[in-house]
């Protein structure tokens, strides 16, 4: 099944063509309770949306799990829908996974389609059919890949983000810009994501570049049996950062916990396959700039080191790392003892001083 990724301008004359063409017997758009509020009201009033079913969850991350998926069966089921039926999921990146795996798992599989209002999902959620909730303090543990018939990216939602969410997403941008080219990685890192007045047509052009770096991994490899992997730089030690944040009165947002992730992995990458320490040093002087750093002790070590144990890459009881020897050059299935990755986890405390 093919993914059409489209930049839109006019976010209500493009659905409104994509859903007249779509041959759907019944819609249903998935918000949660802030997009119901600030976004939904920009397309409500569509003639394809009159009928439309609405269904609003909980926000946040904490609140990506099956509770939240039932709920939507359960309207689903209520309101009469069918395999023919089309689930519209607006929101940010916890709506597109889980109204994804909603998707992906009633009765075997409905249509969907994705209209991303962060940044984050925009440039990663939204995208490449992966769909998950979190499942016993498990980070995506469960989950299916379900491709979404199309992904409308309007980037005037963005200007409704504050700049946790924008820092959020953009973390991501710069793992794709580390995995694409020096030119996309340069242009990554001197934007400034938090200027007074965002330069939303500057950052649109970022955002279509880094949607076309995923969308061609993700092209030459849907299941994530090789290349795929890739994309998961900074996110092993990233995930077990964000697990650890949810036992926490505040947890953090899935970008800053890849941030400091990706901190941690280009250690790894310089160590174990000889990434360039100026290039290693320029990223992190970035991250410094704009993410707030991730506070843990020594003590949590062995927690973390148990979390990444989990991660869904491991292999024969080995934790495998996405690294890189240089910008663009990507090695996957890497190995580090873990000596090396508490070691990883002391650089991460030196740098963030």
């Amino acid at each position: 099944m093919e993914q059409h990724i489209i930049i839109v301008r006019d976010l209500a004359a493009e659905l409104q063509a994509f859903l007249e063409g779509s041959g759907h017997d019944r819609v249903f758009v998935l918000t949660d309770v802030h997009t119901r509020e600030k976004c939904y009201p920009r397309i409500r009033e569509l003639p394809a949306l009159r009928d439309a079913y609405s269904i609003t969850i909980e926000a946040g991350d904490m609140h990506k799990d099956l509770s939240q998926v039932l709920r939507i069966w359960e309207a689903l089921v209520r309101e009469g829908a069918s395999r023919n039926s089309l689930l519209i999921n607006l929101g940010g990146g916890m709506v597109s996974d889980l109204g994804g795996f909603a998707g992906a798992t009633f009765k075997r599989g409905i249509r969907t389609l994705n209209l991303p209002t962060t940044l984050m999902a925009a440039v990663d959620a939204a995208t490449g059919g992966k769909t998950g909730i979190n499942f016993c303090g498990l980070k995506n543990e469960i989950g299916a890949f379900h491709l979404p018939e199309a992904v409308l990216i309007d980037c005037a939602f963005l200007h409704t983000l504050d700049r946790e969410n924008i820092l959020s997403g953009y973390a991501e941008m710069l793992k794709h810009g580390l995995l694409s080219s020096v030119g996309h990685w340069c242009d990554v890192i001197t934007f400034d994501p938090c200027a007074g007045r965002l330069d939303t047509d500057a950052l649109g052009r970022l955002v279509a570049a880094s949607v076309a770096v995923k969308a061609r991994i993700v092209a030459e490899d849907p299941k994530e049996r090789g290349l795929r992997k890739a994309l998961n730089l900074g996110h092993t030690i990233g995930h077990a950062f964000e697990s650890l944040s949810f036992e926490r009165p505040h947890p953090v947002a899935h970008g800053h916990a890849v941030a400091a992730g990706l901190v941690c992995e280009l250690y790894l990458s310089h160590k174990r396959c000889g990434f360039p320490a100026d290039a290693m040093r320029q990223t992190i002087r970035f991250i410094r700039e704009y993410y707030a750093p991730f506070v843990f002790g020594c003590d949590d070590y062995e927690t973390l080191y148990e979390r990444m144990q989990h991660d869904k890459k491991n292999e024969n009881g080995q934790i495998l790392f996405a690294l890189l020897a240089g910008i663009g050059e990507v090695r996957i299935n890497c190995t580090a003892g873990k000596e090396t990755v508490f070691e990883s986890f002391d650089f991460y405390r030196d740098a963030s001083l």
